[in-house]
C-alpha cells in the first residue's frame, strides 16, 4: 500500500498534541506525556479526516493550505526525527 499524502506527523505548536497519521489508515495520538493517548482508524476525502477511535469515539478535521484543523486545534506537519528528538528532550526534562 502506498503512503497517502497526508500520512505522517501532526502537532500544536507547542507539542503537546501529536497525531502520528500512519500509512496503513490507522492513527496513534499522543496528549502531552501519554503517548498512545487514542488509537483508531482514519479516512481522508480530499482535505477532510474522519476519525474512528478504537473505543468507538468519532473526530474531524480538515486540511487547509497544508495545516490540520481539528477539534478547534491546529496542527502542522512535523519530520519524525525532529520531533522523536523534541519528545524526548522535553521527557528528560520531567523525569524524576
Amino acid at each position: 500500500m502506498s503512503a497517502h499524502p497526508y500520512a505522517g506527523l501532526w502537532s500544536t505548536d507547542d507539542g503537546r498534541i501529536r497525531h502520528r497519521l500512519l500509512p496503513d489508515g490507522r492513527y496513534d495520538e499522543a496528549r502531552g506525556d501519554r503517548e498512545h493517548a487514542y488509537r483508531g482508524q482514519y479516512w481522508v476525502e480530499g482535505d477532510h479526516i474522519e476519525y474512528l477511535d478504537d473505543t468507538g469515539f468519532t473526530a474531524d478535521g480538515d486540511f487547509i493550505d497544508g495545516v490540520l484543523h481539528h477539534a478547534g486545534m491546529v496542527l502542522r506537519r512535523q519530520s519524525d526525527s525532529t520531533t522523536t528528538t523534541d519528545e524526548r528532550t522535553r521527557h528528560a526534562g520531567t523525569a524524576s
